[in-house]
């Protein structure tokens, strides 16, 4: 049986395959797939200062999958103005003392509907036994408040999302260690 009488009685799949075996021009080789890059969280706003905190944390503290409420210090902590980065999509705080990074902790920022809000900040007004004017008097730990409407950092609950009305609660303790590394125009940056 010659090749003519093969393709009467084959079924189409083959007469296809037959048939593009024969083709004069060269099929197109798949492309070798593109590198993937590295995997960015989706920031709504950054200048880049919270994803370089986060590699600087990870190679000063090692891993940074801490638990809610939990943190970081460093055990010296030079004599330098002090600058807060707080990551509303990693929900962490990374406070500096001029150049190096002095400690990371766990946050709850502002829940959907009250986002804490993204920018520069400085603090102006700081107080050790704090209270909310607005949400019935609630404590307010080492409150520092960094904007207008009464936004602020403090001490306070820390479910592991967003969960407060615009402030970012910090763990207790972390707010309390905090709270001497500042002062009155203290640099407060938020990504998120």
């Amino acid at each position: 049986m010659n090749r003519t009488t093969a393709l009467r009685f084959a079924p189409l799949a083959l007469v296809a395959a037959l048939l593009a075996g024969c083709a004069t021009t060269p099929t197109k080789v798949a492309e070798a797939p593109r590198p993937v890059p590295t995997v960015q969280l989706p920031y709504e706003w950054t200048n880049g200062h919270a994803p370089k905190a986060t590699q600087q944390a990870k190679a000063q503290f090692g891993n940074l999958a801490l638990k809610p409420g939990q943190y970081l210090w460093a055990a010296t902590i030079p004599d330098a103005p002090a600058k807060v980065v707080i990551d509303r999509m990693q929900q962490l705080m990374f406070v500096y003392k001029g150049d190096a990074l002095v400690g990371v902790s766990t946050i709850s920022s502002g829940k959907k509907g009250k986002e804490t809000p993204l920018g520069y900040w400085k603090v102006f007004r700081k107080q050790v036994k704090g209270f909310s004017r607005k949400y019935d008097n609630a404590p307010m730990p080492y409150m520092q408040m960094y904007d207008e409407m009464g936004i602020a950092f403090h001490g306070g609950a820390l479910p592991g999302y967003p969960a407060s009305h615009g402030c970012v609660r910090l763990p207790l303790e972390f707010a309390k260690k905090l709270y001497p590394l500042t002062e009155m125009g203290t640099e407060v940056v938020i990504e998120g």
